[in-house]
């Protein structure tokens, strides 16, 4: 018999990846050109031509025998150090290799985070607005995503409704930061206060409670600014990254979990992880792609891009009427829709070969998310698309 829990799911696909299929379809018809496809989160500007030479070297010169030999469980450790020697340059941290779990992406990073510190029957918690895929992963640990409602004001974290859903049954915290989708950068002072809480609560439910911190943005930040390392504010934390986003790398499926040297059990997780990769299947990412990250380490994409597109929609959203929280990074924006419903909306925005993703399934009613990682073409030719929308359906 087949299972009935995964067989229920087929009714549940991703609204992203449904509207990009459409975007798809569209495009066979008018021309992708002129279908403005903001659904999906795929980098658009190319790899750095440092890894490209690298993975050449490494093809060409490297040990074949090694680079395409399995990967010892816990990762290469020569990758890992140099990643764990890379975070402590950057942020200040005292890693070592053995607190890195390489990992395939940062979605087997989280499932590996969350199966660490929790078991079935626990409870995390994430705020809103959320990375929809959350919900799956999070079930498929036998344990309970708790959503806390959004500070619409600036997208940071809702700490009143926060503190009333702490509870002794939660064992850790899910944040994003910078945001998919509301490309929100959490502050310091976010951070420090998030810090407190949870140091507060540890004590009064007498166990730990783990920050599980997912930053495939990490890089991409507006205006000069950084993203803080939610690390350096708390001992209890799991650090999941990817390179996707960084080193436009989504198709090699590459990340890691950092654990917190000062973490409780700070040793004994990453062997744990391997051992929940027995029972998962996932074993290690391919060695030639850990090889060759580890080679670039100080290396990103040309990201500038994201920050002009962002700044074109952000003003022409604004010069619209729209109500949109300038984004701090990502390349997400989060504008508040022109009618309470969010996907009757999206649905009429189809007709102007505009293709925007509903916010409901991002846990808030109202708003829609654009992912502008397209070409800034596009994004320019795709204003007066906006803008008759607004005009015609809405009197803007």
């Amino acid at each position: 018999m087949i299972n009935e829990d995964y067989k229920a799911m087929l009714g549940g696909k991703s609204v992203i990846r449904e509207l990009s299929e459409y975007a798809t379809a569209r495009g066979k018809e008018i021309g992708y050109e002129n279908v403005f496809d903001y659904s999906l989160g795929n980098p658009s500007v190319p790899a750095p031509s440092a890894f490209t030479h690298a993975m050449v070297d490494l093809y060409e010169h490297g040990d074949p025998v090694s680079i395409h030999g399995y990967s010892p469980s816990l990762g290469i450790p020569e990758v890992k150090d140099a990643i764990a020697e890379s975070l402590n340059t950057r942020f200040g941290m005292t890693y070592t290799g053995n607190h890195i779990f390489p990992t395939t992406g940062a979605a087997g990073a989280l499932a590996h985070a969350m199966r660490a510190v929790t078991k079935p029957g626990d409870e995390i918690i994430t705020f809103a607005p959320y990375f929809p895929e959350y919900q799956p992963y999070v079930n498929g640990t036998g344990a309970k995503l708790t959503i806390v409602p959004a500070d619409l004001d600036n997208f940071q974290i809702n700490f009143e409704a926060f503190e009333a859903a702490l509870n002794p049954n939660v064992q850790a915290v899910l944040i994003n930061t910078p945001n998919n989708p509301s490309g929100a950068v959490y502050s310091a002072e976010t951070l420090r206060r998030l810090a407190d809480v949870l140091r507060d609560k540890q004590r009064e439910y007498g166990h730990d409670i783990f920050l599980i911190s997912d930053e495939p943005y990490r890089e991409i930040v507006f205006d000069g600014g950084k993203q803080a390392y939610p690390a350096k504010f708390y001992d209890n934390t799991l650090t999941c990254y990817s390179w996707s986003k960084s080193l436009s790398l989504p198709g090699e499926r590459i990340g890691y979990v950092a654990v917190n040297p000062a973490a409780t059990d700070a040793d004994l997780l990453v062997p744990m992880m391997g051992q929940i990769s027995r029972g998962t299947g996932h074993n290690c990412p391919p060695s030639s792609i850990q090889r060759g990250v580890a080679k670039v380490l100080g290396e990103t994409s040309d990201l500038s891009v994201y920050e002009t597109n962002m700044n074109l929609l952000y003003d022409a959203l604004t010069g619209i009427g729209f109500d949109v929280v300038r984004p701090g990074g990502t390349f997400y924006i989060f504008p508040k829709a022109l009618e309470a419903d969010a996907n009757a909306f999206c649905m009429k925005a189809k007709q102007y070969d505009l293709i925007l993703v509903p916010s409901n399934s991002f846990g808030v009613e109202g708003y829609f998310r654009m992912a502008y990682c397209i070409d800034t073409d596009k994004v320019k030719r795709s204003i007066p698309a906006l803008e008759r929308f607004a005009r015609e359906e809405y009197g803007l």
